[in-house]
């Protein structure tokens, strides 16, 4: 027993990106450069939406915590990665690990509640609009809000304290630039089927409802828009969506792809930057090139230039 508990595993080696140095110098460049930018964007769609009072409508009270979540996502992988393409041991404590976990699982669940908020939003906007106002109140959005923060947060102790049940033994080396939860299984010498279990009664939900309430709530915008007379409006509508639904489709398509059954697959990291740095950084731009003449229009007043 004492010579098995000396082989424990209590601190790991992330695989990283990559060896070549080259490659790394470039790499680091990229990604610095991208988690800059992200953090520009997305702390500044924040401030922006938290100083202009005419932006604390419903539609931008969610952009405004999704902007946020989206940082915390970035935030929570991109620094260490940094860090691993230069530091020779790349080693990563299994208490790191799991912060690191909890706050990426907490974006990600947050994204998914948010982003059906969202979905709700503009079926109320274009299938209610008479009710709108009295349907989506501030009241409400502080209350979906809230309750998507708990159910995310509740959700990440869950995998935590699950995965903090397993002992590691069979490698210290987790293929991946990130403490993920599917290759902390591989390493786990504990058998982690209640841990997989647990995704599928906790996680596989959470997925279903909210891309349910994102379908059905499109279904039912679709079905108005075709209804109204005036190709205009019809435009108009769409439009007001158009932001919202490519970023739901980049999400969901990427999350899909990486959540599989629990096996090893090449894809894996590719797929993982995506949805972890490059969609956090995309998500800004998308909404604001949408509604780039409020938002100049903000900034500019902001800042004393109009």
């Amino acid at each position: 027993m004492a010579k098995e508990n000396q082989s424990l595993t209590t601190e790991f080696i992330l695989k990283g990106l990559t060896d070549h140095p080259v490659l790394k110098t470039l790499l680091f460049q990229v990604f610095l450069t991208i988690y800059l930018i992200t953090m520009v964007g997305n702390l500044g769609l924040v401030a922006l939406i938290f100083m202009e009072r005419h932006l604390h409508t419903s539609m931008y009270f969610f952009l405004g915590n999704l902007a946020l979540m989206d940082f915390c996502c970035s935030s929570a992988i991109t620094p260490k990665m940094l860090q691993n393409l230069f530091s020779k041991d790349r080693m990563i404590s299994l208490y790191e690990c799991m912060v690191q976990f909890y706050f990426l699982c907490l974006a990600e669940t947050a994204d998914c509640f948010l982003l059906a908020a969202m979905a709700y939003d503009r079926y109320v906007a274009i299938c209610k609009p008479l009710q709108y106002h009295t349907m989506m109140s501030k009241k409400l959005c502080i209350q979906m809000t809230t309750g998507a923060y708990i159910a995310s947060n509740l959700h990440s102790m869950i995998h935590v304290g699950l995965l903090l049940r397993l002992t590691f033994c069979r490698s210290s080396q987790i293929d991946h630039f990130f403490c993920d939860i599917l290759p902390l299984y591989r390493l786990s010498c504990t058998d982690p089927y209640i841990n997989e279990l647990m995704i599928y009664i906790f996680s596989m939900p959470i997925q279903i409802i909210t891309i349910a309430t994102v379908l059905i709530s499109y279904v039912y915008i679709l079905f108005t828009v075709f209804k109204m007379k005036s190709r205009e409006g019809r435009g108009k509508a769409l439009s007001t969506c158009a932001s919202h639904f490519l970023s739901v489709s980049i999400f969901y398509i990427c999350l899909l792809m990486y959540i599989r059954p629990f096996e090893e697959g090449d894809k894996d990291i590719p797929v993982a930057i995506f949805y972890t740095i490059v969609i956090p950084l995309l998500n800004p731009f998308i909404y604001s090139l949408r509604n780039k003449e409020e938002i100049i229009k903000v900034m500019k007043k902001i800042m004393k230039i109009s």
